[in-house]
């Protein structure tokens, strides 16, 4: 009996190896997608067993399936994912947990010095390799041993939910994560044209066509260089190097021309004072 014990430890470290399992917990569905997409290229030998919408969903789950990784979002409803981890922690169970969540970079430190990670939306196929080369080396080096010590995922948790220092001011957008039909696009700021209200949602004009994300124009105002995007109307902001002129139409509106795209943008008079230099 003890040697069949030790050949299924071994088989199951091995495959814990070369084939790990992962369960991936967003409560964004094309965010869980385009996350798959990108681990299906950067680890072709992970295999992911569950998908989890909620915090309660993905404890669920990682009791039933027992993965090897978890990728976590933070801010998912019911169980957050801190909340979460600090649970497998307690429970001795914890799998290589990976947060992957906007939030800012004094939590990036503070798991860099761990045996986990935490990554920054949007993921970059670069950021995610290491990430990728991080669980494989703590794979092995835990083979015969629990994935996570829970005392240092404890301290990890602690350091994460004491007071951060004031951060510095965030650098404006540079990307943004688009739907595109049953697709998410990963759209570089230079080749918006400009954004426009859509209920909770913002629609997003380039060149050619246009997209729809779910940040609402109020946010996604705050993440913009003002330089290089201008408000026209509170339904409106548009890319300033996209402008070609201004004119006053027949109802004594000022409407905006612009370079790249047919239709014309009416300017509110609450923003009309930007353009008296032009």
């Amino acid at each position: 009996m003890r040697d069949y014990r030790a050949t299924a430890a071994a088989l199951e470290r091995h495959t814990a190896i070369d084939h790990p399992r992962a369960l991936l917990a967003d409560d964004e569905p094309h965010l869980l997608d385009y996350l798959q997409t990108q681990l299906a290229a950067a680890w072709p030998q992970l295999r992911i067993v569950g998908k989890a919408g909620n915090g309660i969903e993905a404890l669920r789950l990682i009791d039933e399936l027992a993965p090897d990784v978890v990728f976590l979002d933070i801010q998912m409803p019911g169980l957050n994912g801190l909340a979460l981890a600090e649970r497998l922690a307690t429970d001795g169970k914890a799998p290589h947990i990976v947060f992957v969540t906007a939030h800012h970079e004094y939590a990036v430190d503070a798991f860099e010095h761990a045996a986990l990670d935490y990554l920054l939306k949007p993921t970059t196929p670069e950021r995610l390799a290491k990430t990728v080369a991080k669980l494989q080396l703590a794979l092995r080096a835990a083979a015969s041993a629990p994935a996570v010590p829970p005392e240092a995922l404890r301290a990890l948790l602690q350091q994460l939910a004491a007071p951060l220092p004031a951060a510095p001011a965030a650098a404006p957008l540079q990307w943004i994560r688009a739907a595109h039909g049953d697709e998410t696009r990963l759209i570089a700021i230079d080749e918006v044209i400009y954004f426009q209200s859509n209920d909770k949602y913002t629609s997003v004009f380039l060149q050619e066509g246009e997209c729809l994300i779910r940040t609402p124009l109020s946010k996604l105002r705050e993440q913009l260089d003002e330089a290089r995007f201008w408000q026209i109307h509170r339904s409106v902001i548009v890319a300033a190097k996209s402008v070609a002129g201004t004119h006053t139409d027949f109802r004594g509106r000022l409407v905006v021309k612009l370079k790249e795209r047919r239709e014309q943008l009416t300017v509110s008079r609450n923003y009309a004072e930007q353009f008296k230099q032009m």
